[in-house]
């Protein structure tokens, strides 16, 4: 699954909010329990291990100079929701943007 969000920030201030509110993720995932780990392997790249309702998900977020980029692999079992996971991250994501 891919979702791009357009941007108009400065790359160092779309990091700064992807990093400052990346604590965040866990609550918007449905179901209440999710773990989250986030790593920060270059610059413009976060990754991130999401363990929830007995489902991985790993994936990536890439900061370009008009997009934030997410990436992640679904399971099969999620695969389906794919419509109403990438609405969810569109949505969740232009609210970190916007924030200040």
């Amino acid at each position: 699954m891919r979702v791009a969000i357009p941007h108009e920030l400065d790359p160092a201030v779309v990091r700064e909010r992807l990093k400052g509110r990346s604590h965040e993720i866990a609550g918007h995932v449905p179901g209440g329990m999710a773990q989250v780990e986030t790593s920060w392997p270059s610059e413009d790249r976060m990754q991130m291990d999401i363990r929830a309702m007995g489902q991985r998900l790993v994936g990536n977020v890439t900061i370009a100079p008009t997009e934030v980029v997410i990436e992640m692999e679904l399971p099969g079992m999620l695969a389906f929701m794919e419509p109403m996971i990438s609405s969810t991250i569109r949505t969740q994501g232009q609210k970190v943007l916007a924030k200040s």
